[in-house]
């Protein structure tokens, strides 16, 4: 048994690793090969009435040999920004720290394997599927990016973008000026590209390819109405979803996949990105489902894609939108795997005793 800490993952997870992983854990499910579920939040209010404890899980595993949980034990709540972006914010035991966790086991004993911390790990597969999403539905000639944000999903990113394309400029905007100042730095000098720091959020929309809204705002950020022809969309953040205006003009929408339903219960459709459960703690308060499937009449897979079912951008003109739909959970087996196989192949890790995790009682 392993335990790998973020350090380590950052020295063996390669974004082209972790893209491939994606793609055939996403096909695996689409082909009956994996299995995953929607992720599950659990929330509780604290003797703080502005703050909510959340443990979320989500889960899948494959033929091929692995499965897994990840698994977040998150403070939450809710703050202003000075030009009035409201930001979802977490910790757990005290701001600046958080918890989580990967437990990895294999499919053929049953043993665990690793327990891993998600934090490099989380960023590196969200930016991944933003790379799935320029690889399959970008303009072949793609090479500026407008993005909005400046944070850890800003730089995992910007690194699938150009694996996925030839980008030669960023045009970044960010509300903290020093942030946006410092990641163009660091943009600019990594990948030998053109940066441009822009002072409104409007800037990064002329000229660009791909646009990406990769912010934790509470609401959405991106304005549909400055999207020019031919543009890419990747949203993360911002309540789920681009914003209305966006929805609007998007002509092809590549939804990666939907996890199965349960045996017995087919006929229900979990398309929900997650499914929460809440102590009501006095008077239910009325929430809206995750968003599921959007634009069907629009909608294509990866498995539309690969097998030719369906066709993604057919004209350089055509705004599109990828997302990966609720199979978080067939994300983390395949990402962690690899990783899992890295670290052992180069001796990596922190090795802790299987009799820690077994048992002779029957369970």
């Amino acid at each position: 048994m392993l335990i790998l800490d973020n350090e380590t993952i950052s020295k063996v997870l390669t974004m082209e690793m972790t893209m491939d992983a994606l793609e055939t854990s996403y096909l695996n499910i689409a082909r009956g090969r994996a299995v995953c579920r929607p992720r599950i939040d659990i929330s509780i209010p604290t003797s703080d009435p502005d703050r909510e404890y959340r443990w979320g899980t989500m889960e899948g595993g494959s033929a091929d040999g692995y499965f897994a949980i990840r698994m977040k034990s998150d403070v939450l709540y809710y703050q202003t920004a000075d030009d009035g972006t409201r930001t979802q914010e977490k910790y757990c035991k005290q701001p600046g720290l958080f918890c989580g966790l990967i437990f990895l086991t294999s499919v053929e004993t049953g043993e665990p394997l690793a327990l891993i911390n998600d934090g490099v790990l989380q960023h590196m597969r969200v930016g991944g599927d933003g790379g799935l999403g320029v690889k399959h539905m970008a303009r072949k000639e793609a090479e500026v990016v407008g993005m909005l944000g400046s944070g850890g999903m800003a730089e995992t990113h910007m690194l699938s973008f150009c694996l996925a394309r030839n980008i030669r400029k960023l045009q970044v905007y960010s509300p903290t000026k020093a942030n946006r100042d410092a990641f163009g730095a660091r943009i600019a000098e990594r990948y030998g590209i053109d940066v441009q720091v822009c002072d409104a959020p409007e800037q990064v929309y002329r000229g660009a390819d791909i646009v990406a809204s990769l912010t934790d705002a509470a609401q959405p950020v991106l304005n549909g109405d400055l999207l020019e022809p031919g543009t890419h969309v990747v949203n993360i953040g911002g309540g789920g979803l681009p914003d209305a205006r966006t929805m609007e003009r998007v002509d092809v929408y590549l939804r990666f996949g939907d996890a199965p339903a349960p045996e017995g219960l087919e006929d229900i459709q979990f398309d929900d990105e997650y499914l929460s459960w809440r102590v009501q703690g006095g008077q239910p308060r009325k929430k809206k489902r995750a968003h599921g499937v959007m634009l069907p009449e629009k909608r294509v897979t990866l498995k539309d894609l690969h097998e030719g079912c369906r066709p993604g951008r057919t004209s350089d003109e055509q705004i599109t939108w990828s997302e990966r739909g609720n199979l978080q959970g067939a994300q983390f087996y395949a990402v962690a795997g690899r990783a899992f196989e890295a670290a052992v192949a180069k001796g990596l890790g922190h090795e802790v005793p299987d009799s820690w995790f077994l048992q002779t009682i029957r369970n």
